[in-house]
């Protein structure tokens, strides 16, 4: 499987990444994920944005990047994160005022927090920290590889399939399309394919049984 890179990804994100892990009497099998190194960054994608469930409904949360010569020609790996704006503090009020009833945010939170505040240098870097932690955190067991070329796109490629931008049928197709609880639910009813903190926030550690359509 091939995905981009994503910041606080998608549920769907995670799902497909998901979907060969295994658990046996052997023990752990994880999936074999393949993260795209070599491709130019593209804004307007998952890479530096995600979307969470605020009290005012879906809101989208964005990592400004240094805007260099040429910088949708560089590789996603050397793109920097901007920390000229205070958007680190912005996001962490952003995620706090969000979930901040919901029943584990505060078992996460600050290590949440203590990724932003280490400020990578790295959108790559900050991406894929996110992503390790998430991974622990919901149990799955992934073995991700960087590619070390540009790939043409195959039968397992997701790279584009997983946007903001286009229709993502990732949930469905894996037969996962399915409420969890959510905060704001009341309100506005249930957002599918949030960010996955909205689901660690509300589930814990039963997000793996959202993230799994079966043994």
């Amino acid at each position: 499987m091939l995905l981009s890179i994503a910041y606080f990804p998608p549920v769907s994100w995670f799902a497909a990444l998901a979907r060969d892990f295994a658990l046996s009497a052997c023990g752990a099998h994880p999936s074999v994920v393949y993260l795209e190194a070599c491709e130019n960054y593209q804004k307007q994608s998952w890479r530096n944005r995600c979307r969470i469930y605020g009290a005012s409904g879906p809101e989208n949360l964005n990592v400004p990047v240094v805007h260099e010569g040429g910088t949708f020609k560089l590789p996603i790996t050397q793109i920097r994160v901007d920390y000229t704006e205070p958007w680190v503090v912005r996001t962490e009020r952003a995620i706090a005022s969000a979930y901040e009833s919901s029943a584990f945010f505060e078992y996460y939170r600050d290590d949440i927090f203590a990724i932003l505040d280490s400020r990578p240098e790295t959108l790559w870097d900050l991406d894929l920290t996110l992503i390790r932690y998430f991974l622990a955190k919901t149990g799955i067991s992934a073995d991700l590889r960087p590619t070390t070329e540009y790939l043409r796109p195959g039968a397992e490629d997701l790279r584009e399939a997983i946007h903001p931008k286009r229709p993502d049928t990732v949930l469905r197709d894996l037969g996962l399309e399915k409420p969890y609880f959510q905060v704001f639910a009341r309100k506005y009813g249930f957002i599918p394919n949030l960010s996955i903190m909205d689901l660690l926030f509300n589930e814990g550690p039963s997000s793996i049984l959202y993230l799994k359509a079966g043994p």
